[in-house]
């Protein structure tokens, strides 16, 4: 009995935290997804002669190793794309040049909450059947007249990615299965 006692402690315990976790970090999509909303016309003006699609991106950040994020962003008033890559239990993020395809520069993450985030993401492609580069295309595919601008791994009733689409101004953000 005491044994058994202890297994729901454990259990409930265990259940408790998912929830906790799953919570914030579905506040924080909540948050990213109005940021990114906020930010989507800039966005969209900076993308307009961009000749590198975000799987291209994925693709190119292979090199450095497994995408688990990849994300067209405006920093400091300038365009980027940056994918985070896990390779050997390590994290990286990737810059690609949004024209050429080649890797500008890979830097270790070690910022706190960046690396809690890329170890969320690597837990989601650890489960993965799938590549984020074949993700963008299948869902691109299936929303015409949209441009993947961002994908991240996450592990929520199975490996799935949060993608977010642009179309002139307009963001929206679906989930696929990995």
């Amino acid at each position: 009995m005491r044994n058994l006692s202890i297994a729901i402690v454990t259990v409930t315990l265990a259940a408790g935290i998912h929830s906790a976790w799953a919570q914030e970090t579905k506040g924080s999509e909540k948050a990213e997804a109005a940021e990114a909303a906020k930010s989507a016309p800039a966005l969209a003006s900076a993308l307009k002669d961009v000749k590198i699609s975000l799987e291209e991106g994925l693709k190119a950040a292979e090199a450095q190793g497994k995408p688990i994020s990849g994300k067209y962003e405006v920093e400091e008033g300038k365009l980027q794309l940056s994918v985070y890559t896990t390779k050997d239990g390590k994290y990286s993020e990737v810059i690609v040049d949004h024209q050429t395809g080649k890797i500008v520069k890979a830097e270790p993450i070690t910022e706190k909450e960046d690396l809690a985030e890329a170890k969320r993401q690597a837990a989601g492609m650890a489960k993965a059947k799938v590549s984020l580069a074949d993700a963008v295309a299948k869902v691109e595919k299936a929303h015409p007249g949209y441009r993947a601008v961002g994908i991240a791994a996450e592990l929520e009733g199975g490996a799935n990615a949060d993608v977010r689409l642009l179309k002139g101004a307009t963001m929206k953000q679906v989930d696929e299965k990995l």
